[in-house]
């Protein structure tokens, strides 16, 4: 399934674009004046200069990208980050260096993947007791795997 979103692309660098045919996300990448350095633990804002529309009902997630995650320890700090149908400015990516090294971020460099997703708004029900399940208020580890 295709959509229409509308862009502003105030960088440098094509439109984000799908790898390949079944690729859920688009790599989004840095639109920098100079390389960013990123010091271990250290975190920052990268932007991208671009600027979206989307139709209500959907939002862009920010993901990481798998080799600068595997590779050099570079991640989305808030992953995944999203995008409101609302939100008008630049999108930033907000990455952080979870290595031992410092990294260099690029100008055109691809720093994480979007994908875009339907979701729904939900309304509260107030109630004094809920659908008993097998599961019940088991978490974090109750199965014991």
């Amino acid at each position: 399934m295709l959509m229409k979103i509308n862009v502003i692309n105030r960088s440098k660098h094509a439109l984000p674009a799908y790898e390949t045919a079944l690729s859920a996300g688009m790599d989004i990448r840095a639109n920098l004046e100079a390389p960013i350095e990123l010091k271990p633990l250290e975190r920052k804002l990268i932007p991208t200069g671009l600027f979206i529309e989307l139709p209500a009902g959907y939002e862009a997630q920010i993901r990481p990208r798998s080799g600068l995650a595997f590779k050099h320890g570079i991640t989305v700090l808030n992953a995944p980050g999203t995008i409101d149908a609302d939100y008008r400015g630049e999108i930033g990516v907000l990455l952080v260096n979870l290595s031992q090294e410092t990294y260099i971020i690029q100008d055109g460099e691809r720093v994480c993947q979007m994908v875009v997703a339907a979701h729904v708004q939900a309304t509260w029900s107030e109630s004094d007791d809920l659908t008993r399940t097998e599961r019940g208020a088991g978490g974090f580890g109750h199965t014991g795997k």
